[in-house]
């Protein structure tokens, strides 16, 4: 059995002293899996998400403790650069930098880090990018232009091929779908499907359908506690909590 990429050892996250948004989450992410996280809103999804690469650093009332170990190394004793390099974050809505061309947001990770790339590297950074998240094709001709410019589902895309530019191991989502039509939310699922080969994606998603076509494992959060984990299959099927049972059912929003 291969090692875990990710362990949460006893992971608890408060926003104020005393008040748990996650409390003691223990859990396994698989290498090259999509998993998934489910659970009514409020319940510490994105919080957990966040932690994974240090996002919460930001803010001085968010206190986590426990253990949040990437490749066995605890990433809260991390330096938050090193974190970000590895581990990538995609948001609900996409978010290319508004000055900057696409050419420029794929490479945006490298200038906010200070890694210098030659020209030759840059380009072969950005197509290598915008291919693997079927872009290339619709872009390579305005590459110039603003990523502003593009659809709402090139947009997130975009995003994608922001993310996978420092080549990180892990790409966090948070709902990466949830401001996006059918059509473009199909193709970053595909997407999706194709990139758990090269990284492991953990994400945060709403909707149900989209965690049963295509995460093969799945953690089911419930008012801060990791209350069901194990194979999506098995989560849809033959849910072991009530609570599980009622979410997926939809008896519980």
């Amino acid at each position: 059995m291969e090692s875990p990429i990710i362990t949460f050892n006893n992971t608890c996250i408060s926003y104020t002293k005393g008040v748990m948004a996650v409390k003691n989450v223990s859990a396994d992410i698989a290498r090259n899996t999509i998993t998934a996280i489910m659970g009514p809103s409020g319940c510490g999804k994105s919080t957990l998400l966040r932690a994974v690469n240090l996002m919460h650093n930001l803010y001085d009332n968010i206190h986590v403790s426990g253990q949040i170990l990437f490749n066995g190394q605890d990433i809260l004793k991390m330096e938050p650069i090193e974190v970000r390099k590895q581990i990538g974050m995609v948001f609900q809505r996409p978010t290319p930098f508004a000055t900057m061309s696409i050419y420029d947001n794929v490479l945006a990770g490298y200038q906010l880090n200070g890694i210098k790339l030659s020209k030759a590297e840059k380009d072969e950074t950005v197509e290598r990018c915008l291919r693997s998240v079927a872009l290339w094709e619709e872009v390579k001709d305005v590459l110039t232009k603003k990523g502003t410019f593009l659809s709402g589902g090139q947009q997130q895309r975009l995003c994608i091929a922001r993310a996978l530019a420092l080549k990180p191991e892990v790409l966090l989502m948070d709902e990466p779908t949830s401001a996006l039509d059918p059509i473009a939310t199909q193709r970053i699922e595909e997407l999706l499907v194709e990139l758990q080969k090269e990284v492991t994606i953990l994400m945060v998603t709403h909707n149900m359908g989209q965690a049963k076509r295509i995460s093969s494992n799945s953690l089911f959060m419930y008012l801060g506690e990791l209350v069901e984990q194990g194979s999506t299959v098995q989560l849809f099927d033959n849910p072991k909590d009530e609570r599980t049972k009622a979410y997926l059912t939809g008896k519980m929003g």
